[in-house]
């Protein structure tokens, strides 16, 4: 099975044409039928459906759809970072990232070495730990950063210099947004907001017994598309704090809840992993950077 067949196959089931597909692809039409009929051969599986005007992936084909996008991102990466190996100027550097006012903190790292090296490329996937540690793991990325503790079995850590602080956003007008303080009491029977990872960790730890008594409204990945729902008065966002505008005019208040509920945010790296040397430095720089003031783990 060649790349290039992969390429081919995604062009396809992108454009869900084959006309269409042989042009972006700039081969011509029996090219590219000769090249996918020879990849049905090869896995003994039918790949497409195909219509009067347009072609539909079958379920072994949506199967393929996943795991060939993996593998050409895979090939991109490993063809890009040879011919940045002599390069002194710059190179790819992949990053996945969970939502946190503390990214600031890679943000300034990386505007320092893009001085230092004008060719600096930065890919930047964001999502939940799930999402971007499954990707790290895969080989798709150099970095993620994690709002949990990593398996140091598998992963090499640096750790943020700050913490983050759970809270609840909502709309100004509300009357729970006259407290200071957000108690677990106040919650209940209350529609919420929250990320997934942190209402099956987070939350009951904070919550403890009454957990039972809170009811989730919705689930999110990203704090901003929830604040959305929240602004329209559909529920309550437990979230941390920095993220979602709720400065003066925004019509969105934080409100910190208390006991406070901290989370401690990770740069991580798989264990034994070889960098390219743009990734290598800015491991480096930001190794000197955090550990500053903070230890490194893992």
């Amino acid at each position: 099975m060649e790349i290039r067949t992969l390429r081919y196959f995604l062009a396809v089931a992108r454009e869900e044409n084959m006309t269409k597909a042989a042009e972006t692809l700039n081969v011509t039409q029996p090219t590219l039928s000769k090249a996918l009929k020879s990849l049905e051969d090869e896995l003994g599986k039918k790949l497409f459906i195909r219509h009067s005007f347009s072609i539909q992936l079958t379920e072994e084909g949506v199967l393929l759809r996943n795991r060939a996008e993996d593998l050409v991102r895979m090939a991109d990466r490993i063809e890009r970072e040879f011919l940045s190996l002599d390069d002194i100027t710059g190179g790819d550097l992949y990053l996945g990232l969970a939502e946190s006012y503390q990214i600031c903190f890679l943000a300034r790292e990386i505007h320092k070495l893009k001085k230092l090296y004008p060719g600096l490329r930065y890919h930047i996937t964001s999502g939940d730990t799930e999402q971007v540690a499954e990707k790290l793991d895969k080989g798709l990325l150099d970095f993620a950063v994690l709002a949990e503790i990593p398996n140091a079995s598998k992963y090499e850590s640096l750790i943020f210099p700050e913490t983050d602080i759970w809270g609840v956003v909502m709309p100004e007008d509300v009357p729970l947004a006259k407290k200071k303080v957000i108690r677990v009491n106040d919650l209940i029977g209350l529609p919420l907001f929250c990320s997934g990872q942190g209402w099956e960790k987070d939350i009951p730890a904070w919550a403890k017994d009454k957990m039972s008594l809170l009811k989730l409204e919705g689930s999110f990945k990203l704090s901003y598309n929830a604040s959305i729902f929240a602004k329209e008065n559909l529920g309550y966002l437990l979230t941390f704090d920095g993220i979602v505008n709720t400065s003066v005019g925004s019509g969105m208040v934080f409100r910190p809840l208390s006991p406070v509920l901290e989370t401690k945010l990770f740069l991580v790296w798989k264990k034994y992993q070889t960098f390219s040397p743009i990734a290598e430095r800015f491991l480096n720089q930001i190794r000197n950077t955090f550990t500053s003031g903070s230890k490194e783990s893992g």
